[in-house]
C-alpha cells in the first residue's frame, strides 16, 4: 500500500515573500556589466591604447612615474571613482570601481596600482572619516587628479605589525609634532598630500594612534629613498619622513586615538583594490597566452591543440573567473554597507595568488619568449607578485579569515 503523504496548503502570502527574497538575492548575486561598466571598460581601453601602451616599458625601464597620466586620469574621473560628484568625484560604487582598476591592470599593474592606492587609501580616508570642511577642502584636489595622494601606515620595523608604529605624534598646544619614518609608501616622494597615521598613546594600543592630513612642502616632511623595484615599477615608492613636522590639531582625522581603527577600515576596502589589481593582471597575462597559444604552432599545428597547454588554459580561466566573483561579492557588500572583512580578504588572497599563478603559467606557454622583454608576460610575471604582498600579505588574510571563521 502506497503512502499517501498530506498535500501542504498553498499560502499565497508566504510565496509571494519568497519570491521577493529570491528576486532580492538574484539581484545581489548578478554581478553582470552594467551599462556603466562597460562604458568605463570601453573608455580604459581606448585610453589605454592611447597613453600607456605605447610607453609603458620605457616608464618600466626607468621607473618613471608618469604623474602627467594621472592628471589625464583625472579628467576622467578615475582618480576619484568613488568620491560623489558634489566633491569633484564620479560618484560610482565599487562595482565601477572593480572594473576600472582591472581593465587599467589588464594593460599595466603599475597604473592600476597607483590609481587603486590613490582612490581607496588617502583619497578613502578622508572621504570615510575626515570633516566636512576636509572634504571640502582636499576632496575635490584628489578626485580631479589635481593632486596625488599617499597614505602612511607601513614604517621599517612594523609591516604586518602596525600596532607597534615608531612614528609619533606630540601635543603641542594646539599642534602636534611628527616624528619618525615611513616607509614602501605608494607616492611617498610625488604625493602632494598624505594620510599618516602616528602613534600619540602607548605602543601596542589600537587606540593610541592618530590619523593626520600632512600636505607636502609642511616644514619637517621630506621624502626619502625611492626604491628600486622588481615589478610595478611605473608605481612610486619611496619613504617618507618627519622630522620635527608641525601641523595643526585641524589637520586631525576624527578624533585622537581613532586612526588604527579607521585604517583597518579602510584596508578592508583596500583589499578589494588589489584583489582587482591582481585580477586585472591575471586577466593580462591569460588573454595574452591565449592569444599566443592559438598563433603559436609547432608539429605543423597550434601549441593550443595540445592538451597539455589546453588544460592549463582551463585552470587559468577558471582561477579568474572564481576570482571575479570573490571580487565582486566583497564589492556587493561594500556597497551596501555590510560587514566584508573576511569578504575582502578572501578576495585579496585569492586573487592575488591566482594573479602569481596565472602569471608563471603565461609565461610558460610562451616558453623562451615569456622570458623576453619584448613579449607582455614577462612584465606581468614581475608585477603580479606585489599583489600577495602590498596592504597585508598573504598570511595576514589567512589571519582575518580564521579569526572571522573561528569566531
Amino acid at each position: 500500500m502506497a503512502i499517501c503523504k498530506k498535500r501542504p496548503t498553498f499560502d499565497a502570502s508566504k510565496q509571494t515573500l519568497f519570491m521577493e527574497v529570491m528576486t532580492e538575492t538574484q539581484e545581489q548575486i548578478s554581478f553582470d556589466l552594467s551599462e556603466n561598466q562597460k562604458m568605463i571598460a570601453q573608455m580604459i581601453r581606448d585610453f589605454g591604447t592611447k597613453e600607456i601602451r605605447p610607453k609603458m616599458m620605457e616608464w618600466d625601464e626607468s621607473q618613471h612615474f608618469p604623474i602627467d597620466l594621472f592628471r589625464k586620469m583625472g579628467g576622467l574621473g578615475l582618480m576619484g571613482v568613488l568620491v560623489p560628484e558634489e566633491y569633484g568625484g564620479a560618484g560610482f560604487g565599487y562595482h565601477e570601481y572593480v572594473t576600472a582598476i582591472v581593465e587599467l591592470s589588464k594593460i599595466d599593474g603599475s597604473i592600476g596600482l597607483s590609481m587603486a592606492a590613490h582612490n581607496s587609501l588617502c583619497t578613502g580616508h578622508i572621504l570615510q572619516f575626515a570633516s566636512e570642511e576636509q572634504k571640502q577642502k582636499y576632496l575635490p584636489k584628489l578626485a580631479t587628479g589635481e593632486w596625488i595622494g599617499a597614505w602612511g601606515l607601513t614604517e621599517p620595523n612594523t609591516g604586518s605589525d602596525a600596532g607597534n608604529m615608531r612614528t609619533v605624534a606630540k601635543r603641542d598646544g594646539d599642534y602636534f609634532m611628527i616624528n619618525g619614518a615611513k616607509n614602501f609608501i605608494t607616492h611617498g616622494k610625488s604625493g602632494n598630500v598624505a594620510v599618516v597615521i602616528a602613534r600619540t598613546g602607548e605602543i601596542g594600543d589600537s587606540h593610541g594612534m592618530t590619523a593626520f592630513i600632512v600636505e607636502r612642502g609642511t616644514a619637517g616632511f621630506t621624502a626619502g629613498k625611492k626604491e628600486n623595484k622588481l615589478g610595478m615599477r611605473a608605481s612610486e615608492t619611496a619613504e617618507m619622513i618627519f622630522t620635527d613636522c608641525r601641523i595643526h590639531k585641524n589637520q586631525m582625522i576624527g578624533k585622537e586615538g581613532d586612526g588604527f581603527v579607521q585604517a583597518l577600515k579602510v584596508l578592508d576596502g583596500g583589499r578589494i583594490s588589489i584583489a582587482s589589481l591582481g585580477l586585472g593582471i591575471a586577466v593580462g597575462a591569460y588573454e595574452a597566452a591565449l592569444q599566443y597559444s592559438k598563433e603559436r604552432h609547432q608539429f605543423n599545428k597550434p601549441i593550443s591543440s595540445f592538451q597539455g597547454i589546453s588544460f592549463k588554459l582551463a585552470e587559468m580561466a577558471t582561477k579568474i573567473e572564481a576570482a571575479r566573483l570573490l571580487i565582486h561579492q566583497s564589492a556587493d557588500l561594500k556597497n551596501r554597507h555590510k560587514p566584508m572583512s573576511k569578504e575582502s580578504a578572501m578576495a585579496k588572497l585569492y586573487a592575488s595568488e591566482i594573479a602569481v599563478e596565472v602569471a608563471n603559467d603565461a609565461v610558460q606557454i610562451y616558453g623562451g619568449y615569456g622570458y623576453i622583454k619584448d613579449f607582455p608576460v614577462e612584465k606581468f610575471y614581475r608585477d603580479a607578485k606585489l599583489c600577495t604582498i602590498g596592504e597585508g600579505t598573504s598570511e595576514i588574510q589567512k589571519l582575518v579569515i580564521s579569526r572571522a571563521i573561528l569566531k
